[in-house]
């Protein structure tokens, strides 16, 4: 009999830790290879993780709601014997020794490494590090999950004096963090302009000029604290950087869908929709694909390394769906080469697997073009910020009957109101305000669609 120790894995996400939500077993439950045992949440998704062994669940080491680092011990298992657990264990090879392309800790798609859940950060030797002691005694516990290390990240350091960037690993940040140093003014010694440990140590020790101290935040009776972890801690960051990077352009124009509302009906009773949710959303997300050919800027990235933009080949497109856990952004990938119907299905799928909170960290990654659709919570129009990564986003209003002048003469029609933002470092006014007439003149009359 043995007792094997399942450590937290990086699941493919270049983040150094997880909050535990759930355990789906309890000590003295029987587990099988993969079997899921626990419920995590990262900065951007909650994922469900396999048990990489067999037996019998000996202790929870951590309690539900606690956020640990990657690589701390979750869960114990009594496993049959150590040979039966030593071959159900992903073994971490020698230096020389080949890793199968697609196995734990070997080679995978992009040049990223192979970890339990996803991909890791990209690597390009898969090899051992030496334990502390010298060399692995045969009676040791066998890791139970490869932990990869992680190649250096940006971090943006956002100071008044601007913006800076700065190199350093997932381990380097988080002791910056713990320590309260900002990245940014840390003196760089590593290869490439990479920061290290001993920079970070090395600063602590070095004079410090006086720094605001932050009023303290005091609780009156009757209030709530809520920890800012997880995805509200990911979005807020995101909306900081993207508010105080991009300049924001916003434009609106206000519309009269009613020959819409009468196709979305048409298209309800369409058996090539059976099944299907139809909605003004499919016909407003239909009509940002094809405007976007006309405006190719529309679906682009300003990158500040490079000094380039970026004209994306594809528009994967982003849906802003609120959740229990924080408004996400999962994106359709390749939405303009989808037909109508098959739209339809990516969309329906997206918002269901939002609302159970399952949507995975790829489907929110590579995002072209966001719609948030504020009108389902009766808004008319607001003025939304760019989602990171991407240059422009369209807040879709409510969609009511108003007065309307046809033909000079008042008549009740459904009217909405369309917000274009955008960043005006690529995307000039010309530019987007023609972006928005055509998704505005498709929604006005979706025949306009057979000219694009």
């Amino acid at each position: 009999m043995g007792i094997q120790q399942f450590r937290l894995p990086d699941v493919g996400e270049g983040l150094v830790e997880a909050e535990i939500v759930s355990w789906k077993v309890k000590v003295g439950d029987t587990v099988k290879l993969n079997d899921t045992v626990v419920e995590i949440e990262t900065a951007k998704s909650l994922v469900e993780l396999p048990v990489p062994f067999a037996g019998v669940v000996a202790e929870l080491l951590v309690p539900e709601g606690e956020t640990v680092d990657v690589g701390t011990p979750i869960i114990s298992v009594q496993t049959a014997d150590d040979g039966a657990a030593a071959d159900l264990i992903p073994s971490i090879p020698d230096e020389d020794e080949a890793i199968e392309p697609g196995k734990i800790g070997g080679a995978a798609p992009g040049g990223r490494t192979a970890v339990l859940v996803g991909y890791g950060p990209k690597t390009t030797e898969a090899k051992r590090r030496p334990r502390k002691g010298g060399a692995v005694a045969a009676a040791e516990p066998v890791a139970v999950a490869v932990v990869p290390e992680p190649e250096p990240v940006v971090v943006q350091s956002n100071e008044i004096q601007g913006s800076v960037h700065v190199l350093a690993k997932p381990p380097v940040r988080k002791l910056a963090k713990d320590l309260g140093i900002d990245l940014g003014q840390v003196t760089a010694s590593g290869p490439g302009g990479i920061i290290t440990r001993a920079d970070v140590e090395n600063h602590t020790s070095a004079p410090q000029r006086p720094a605001a101290v932050a009023a303290p935040v005091v609780s009156a009776q009757g209030d709530t604290r809520i920890p800012i972890k997880g995805v509200v801690k990911v979005m807020a960051q995101a909306m900081v950087n993207s508010a105080f990077t991009a300049p924001h352009v916003t434009e609106w124009i206000t519309v009269d869908v009613s020959a819409t509302m009468e196709l979305v009906e048409r298209l309800k009773k369409d058996k090539a929709f059976k099944d299907l949710r139809v909605s003004p959303l499919l016909i407003v997300a239909k009509a940002v694909t094809l405007a976007a050919r006309r405006t190719p800027i529309i679906n682009s990235t300003w990158d500040e390394a490079n000094q380039e933009i970026v004209l994306k080949g594809s528009v994967n497109l982003g849906i802003a769906a609120a959740t229990p856990r924080g408004l996400i952004v999962p994106n359709i990938k390749s939405a303009d080469a989808l037909t109508l119907p098959e739209l339809a299905g990516a969309l329906n799928g997206l918002v269901a697997t939002a609302r159970e909170g399952k949507t995975s960290p790829a489907d929110q990654a590579g995002g072209s073009f966001t719609i948030t659709n504020v009108g389902v919570f009766g808004i008319d129009a607001g003025t939304p910020i760019i989602n990171p990564g991407e240059s422009a986003i369209l807040a879709f209003g409510a969609v009511r009957k108003q007065p309307w002048v046809v033909d000079d003469q008042i008549v009740p029609r459904w009217i909405t109101t369309l917000a274009l933002s955008f960043d005006h470092r690529l995307i000039d006014g010309e530019k987007g305000s023609t972006f928005l007439a055509d998704v505005a003149s498709i929604l006005e009359d979706p025949a306009r669609a057979l000219m694009f």
